[in-house]
């Protein structure tokens, strides 16, 4: 950490060091505009502390070069990690050297509390590991070829990594830097790169460092080519960026910056710098939060003196700049200054871009038309119907969040991302466009409506709510029970296009979790093509080993408890078939949970060592207790639920389970049908040796199957992105799988990521004979569609040859 950069020396080849937010500001600075001042902890010195700790923490090991995954969709473990990693962080020790620097750099700021502000930039997938703290001499790099690595068209979203502000004393200042570098080990950052397909060798990590003045008001300013609007509050910005008001807001004119409306917001919180006497400890937050006068509340914050600087300011970086742009600022009283200063505090120039659906007024929301209608602020497009869950108060029981469902609450917390990633929408009482709640469901892709104010005291959870993403409204239809029949999921006209194009290919769908159960209803799907069971293997277990459950003598109560999982699937699908893959746990997932004994020395590549059947052949005790589970849910009197195999890759493994199958009596059911999922290439030349031997249909696994033709490995991306399902050799194998499964007479289904990923390939897999096409809930609606025109097109063909044969 010899090498700090301030502001007004960072030249343009600095800004993958820097990071896009001290880089604009640095920019600003140097061009005269009034930015606090600051210096910047580069990316390099994240990355070799990173390296470091890598030492003696497993999940930090080989970072940035390493495939760091952990399971999103299970909020536990995500959590866990999550916590573990950033533990490992705050407990870890900062070089001598890199501490006698950060702190002789904080006391030339001259404040007594500092902000660290995380400042990333996102490098292209295909560049080289990020700068090694090592380097002697980066700023030699040519600025081109700087660029040419840095992904500047995609910077992280806003709300993603969170500022830390602390009293500028050395333990506090060195605590807030780790966690600030922690910030990229969050649940919600882990989840939000890996559903984005970020690499962690991408992520450029600096942290800018500024002195925090006290803010007589904050807010933000937007402009774009339509409109310019500015947020104002009184304090700090945190109210505002926690959605704990709704700030005033202003419409101007472009270019003129002519005030066309403006409208006093509610605001009766507000943040000011922590008293440092009222503290306890001195790495206590510097921020603390108080209630506005009765006569603040009814008034602007921002005087329109500074009001019309502020628009000055903005009309000289529409003119030298940029005309898009956000900015935050803030009017302080530095030390030493007679008179108030309006700084800008973040400049982002072109940003990512919402969808034009939504309306960007900045005009408030009325209160409700009528007691069924509440309008908000649209922040995120898109219209659903769905049960409502309201949080309000005391009762925040993320654990007890339901898929499926429109979340009601005041706030939301970016700390919430893993429990909300399945909600059908999210609504308000306070936030604005920037809220996390605003930023999460535009992530996410889910409709959002902010600002609703009086919603949650309004709304009961259980009741059928319409939100429109794109107007702001919240329409109330009713109870359960008056809206039985109306899908919680689907719009009419979802609804109607589906009546209106039926379609002959069957369309299944993949699940895992039982509570994914809700949001299939009224989806126009014909079964689960694709059950996972590990989920729900764990579930039974409660996470722990198998070997203590049959040292205990529990067998039939673990069987039971599968069955029941099992059940809610089976019970809610009725009549329609669904499909359980067995366990498909491999080496070095799971440790210890299968009830055998692990391997002296780890399998080299798992992907290809001891899983699928092949785990059955060397120990059958789990399998057994699955087949048991099976036969449970049949006797109960459920028999659409089917069994189909992993991973299997002779036709002696698949011939050693289907005994095991007719030994557990599942045959005994005259409706049961074994399939096999077809990913181990030898299927193609083997399969109707496979029939002869008892498969009764198989399920093609696209991400397996790939990976094997191809010889390469889904979890490194850099062995060559064009190795994919969408390959010429993995196309020509969907075909010979699809005419063989036909010539031998049975069905054949894919459940791979490859219809999802490449909707063309639909088109393909139509015409060559596909029984059935299974993907994830999300793709239905999609895959639907595409499957009719595919129909449609062959049948138009169809039609035409025959008329040309007339």
């Amino acid at each position: 950490m010899d090498n700090l950069y301030w502001l007004d020396r960072i030249q343009p080849s600095d800004l993958p060091l820097v990071g896009h937010k001290a880089f604009h500001l640095s920019q600003l600075w140097q061009s005269g505009y009034p930015v606090v001042p600051g210096f910047v902890v580069p990316t390099s010195a994240f990355w070799k502390f990173i390296q470091f700790l890598g030492e003696s923490e497993p999940l930090l090991a080989d970072l940035p070069l390493s495939s760091f995954h952990v399971d999103v969709d299970n909020p536990v473990q995500l959590q866990h990690v999550a916590q573990r990693i950033r533990k490992a962080i705050a407990n870890g020790a900062l070089p001598p050297t890199w501490t006698t620097s950060l702190l002789k750099a904080a006391e030339a700021l001259a404040t007594s509390v500092v902000s660290l502000h995380p400042s990333p930039s996102l490098r292209l997938k295909d560049s080289p590991a990020p700068y090694s703290a090592s380097d002697p001499q980066p700023r030699t790099r040519p600025l081109s070829a700087v660029l040419g690595n840095l992904n500047t068209g995609n910077t992280l979203p806003f709300g993603i990594l969170e500022s830390h502000t602390c009293y500028s004393q050395p333990d506090a200042l060195i605590l807030s830097l780790k966690r600030v570098w922690g910030e990229l080990f969050r649940a919600r950052s882990l989840f939000y790169w890996q559903r984005n397909a970020i690499k962690f060798h991408q992520l450029n990590l600096a942290v800018l460092v500024q002195p925090r003045w006290d803010a007589i008001a904050s807010g933000t300013f937007e402009a774009n080519a339509n409109e310019w609007k500015v947020q104002a509050t009184w304090g700090i910005g945190e109210a505002i960026t926690k959605g704990e008001v709704f700030p005033d807001s202003y419409q101007l004119q472009v270019d003129s910056g002519t005030v066309l409306s403006s409208l006093l917001g509610s605001k009766i919180r507000a943040y000011h710098i922590r008293n440092k006497q009222e503290s306890g400890l001195p790495t206590e937050s510097g921020l603390q939060a108080y209630v506005l006068s009765e006569e603040q509340q009814k008034q602007y914050a921002l005087d329109e003196k500074y009001l019309k600087q502020l628009v000055e300011l903005s009309q000289h970086l529409a003119a030298e700049q940029t005309q898009t742009f956000t900015l935050e600022w803030a009017l302080c009283q530095p030390p030493g200054n007679s008179e108030p200063q309006l700084y800008l505090t973040q400049f982002v120039p072109q940003p990512r871009a919402v969808s034009s659906k939504i309306s960007m007024s900045t005009q408030p929301p009325t209160q409700r038309l009528t007691p069924q209608i509440v309008r908000g602020l649209p922040a995120a497009a898109g219209r659903v119907t769905a049960l409502a869950q309201v949080l309000n108060g005391e009762d925040k029981n993320l654990d007890g969040l339901h898929p499926g469902r429109i979340l009601v609450a005041p706030i939301v917390s970016p700390d919430w991302l893993p429990w909300i990633k399945s909600a059908a929408g999210i609504v308000t009482e306070r936030g604005g466009m920037t809220s996390h709640a605003a930023i999460i469901a535009r992530e996410l892709g889910i409709p959002a409506v902010v600002s609703a104010r009086g919603i949650t005291q309004l709304i009961q959870s259980d009741e059928f709510l319409f939100v429109d993403g794109d107007q702001g409204e919240i329409h109330r239809l009713g109870s359960h029970h008056s809206s039985e029949g109306k899908s919680p999921m689907i719009n009419a006209q979802s609804l109607t296009l589906y009546h209106q194009y039926p379609i002959a290919t069957q369309l299944f769908v993949n699940l895992s979790q039982p509570n994914s159960v809700e949001r299939i209803v009224g989806l126009p799907v014909d079964g689960v093509g694709l059950l996972r069971s590990e989920l729900m293997m764990l579930n039974a277990l409660e996470n722990h080993p198998l070997s203590v459950w049959l040292r205990q003598e529990r067998r039939d109560e673990l069987v039971t408890r599968l069955a029941h999982h099992i059940l809610q699937f089976a019970t809610a699908l009725t009549p329609r078939p669904v499909f359980y893959r067995s366990l498909d746990w491999r080496s070095h997932e799971l440790q210890g949970l299968t009830g055998t004994t692990s391997p002296s020395e780890p399998e080299l590549n798992p992907i290809v060592g001891r899983r699928g059947t092949l785990r059955y052949l060397d120990d059958p005790t789990c399998f057994d207790l699955e087949l048991r589970a099976l036969k449970q849910v049949h006797q109960i009197g459920y028999t659409n639920v089917n069994l189909m195999l992993p991973f299997v890759r002779t036709v002696e493994e698949f011939s050693f389970c289907r005994r095991r199958v007719e030994q557990a009596g599942l045959t005994d059911n005259p409706h049961f049908q074994l399939w096999i999922m077809a990913e181990v290439p030898s299927v193609l030349f083997l399969l109707a040796d496979y029939v002869k031997a008892g498969v009764q249909g198989i399920s093609i696994g696209t991400n397996d199957l790939t990976q094997l033709l191809l010889a390469t490995d889904r979890d490194r991306e850099q062995l060559g992105s064009s190795l994919t399902g969408n390959h010429l050799a993995v196309r020509r194998a969907l075909k010979q799988l699809i005419e063989s499964a036909r010539k031998t007479g049975i069905p054949c289904s894919i459940c791979g990521q490859a219809p999802a990923q490449y909707p063309d390939l639909i088109d393909s897999l139509v015409q060559w004979g596909i029984t059935s096409i299974s993907v994830d809930i999300n793709e239905v609606e999609r895959t639907h569609n595409a499957i009719a025109r595919a129909e449609q097109r062959l049948l138009l063909e169809a039609a035409r040859q025959r008329l040309n044969q007339d």
